[in-house]
């Protein structure tokens, strides 16, 4: 079972590579299509969930698929911007961007929290990669940027299951990482911050066997951990001096420079928005301190612990260095 996964995953990696490294649009395709056919059995397990989740993700990204190679062949035909934007909004939809988002929040509760990592974090290289290729219409990306940050924000207040409220927090961060579309290396370094910060979650989230927020309440853990969750949560949100701060304190900077002001503004109140449901998740697990009726009791990974503990405490040294 494993060594199929290994091969699958491998497989998944070959066709991002492919996509970002092809000059052609049917290459970039291939290599998208590569990768869809091998994320897919990485989604299975034991559950029966698992089967529903493979079929909404195929489903949805072989139709974002039909469009994308459709406008690829009529973009050979014709040089219009109309098959531009199609292209873009293909993009979107395999990227679960607003408002193409309905399936991503959904899929990730049938999912095991490292498919859900994966989802969030691997599968949106090539995408966005793609995107800072293309010539786009601005409107259109501006719009699925704004509703991107406003639903990812709004979605996640009122949610118990965990999954869906991390589900909403990808599609949020999504927005942030869509307005440095065009400034490559921005936009990578924002997608490198934010994998390490959602694998470490997502990984603690596994091994407390996390579901429901109300979960939080009742685990067993000492005061370091707890910090060491706290920390994450804030990190993730953006909060100074977190590590999460650094991509969007590039964004706010890059966007300042652009005088786009009115859009930054929005972006960052829905961002408090975000912001208060990690608060919320956090709450009552910081203010738990009875040793009674505890749902889980697990040893922790002292090494892990420490290790996640400095990388969300590394902005204050990287801006030290960077003063240097």
């Amino acid at each position: 079972m494993y060594k199929s996964k290994s091969m699958f995953l491998i497989i998944m990696m070959t066709g991002t590579i492919l996509t970002l490294s092809s000059n052609n649009w049917v290459s970039m395709w291939m290599g998208l299509e590569i990768n869809m056919m091998a994320f897919i059995p990485l989604i299975s397990n034991k559950n029966k969930s698992s089967s529903q989740a493979m079929m909404i993700y195929l489903l949805t990204q072989s139709i974002s698929s039909m469009i994308l190679m459709f406008s690829i062949i009529m973009l050979h035909l014709m040089e219009m911007e109309l098959f531009n934007n199609l292209m873009l909004i293909s993009l979107l939809i395999k990227l679960g961007a607003a408002p193409f988002h309905m399936w991503l929040p959904e899929i990730m509760t049938k999912m095991s929290w490292s498919s859900s990592a994966v989802l969030m974090t691997w599968q949106k290289l090539a995408p966005l990669d793609m995107i800072n290729s293309l010539n786009y219409s601005n409107k259109i990306m501006y719009t699925s940027i704004m509703l991107s940050v406003m639903v990812g924000a709004l979605g996640g207040l009122n949610q118990l299951s965990m999954r869906k409220i991390m589900g909403y927090s990808s599609i949020n961060h999504l927005g942030w990482m869509m307005s440095m579309s065009k400034v490559k290396n921005n936009w990578m370094i924002y997608l490198i911050v934010y994998s390490m910060m959602i694998t470490m979650l997502c990984w603690m989230f596994h091994q407390y066997n996390m579901i429901h927020i109300n979960q939080m309440n009742s685990l067993d853990m000492t005061m370091t951990e707890k910090m060491n969750y706290f920390m994450a949560m804030m990190s993730l949100g953006g909060l100074p001096p977190f590590l999460g701060f650094l991509p969007k304190w590039m964004v706010i900077q890059t966007m300042i420079n652009s005088g786009m002001f009115l859009m930054l503004l929005t972006m960052v109140m829905f961002s408090l928005l975000s912001l208060y449901y990690y608060m919320r998740m956090m709450t009552g697990m910081m203010m738990n301190f009875s040793a009674g009726n505890k749902w889980i009791s697990i040893k922790s990974n002292n090494y892990m612990t420490s290790m996640m503990m400095m990388l969300n405490m590394s902005l204050p040294l990287i801006m030290i260095m960077n003063l240097i």
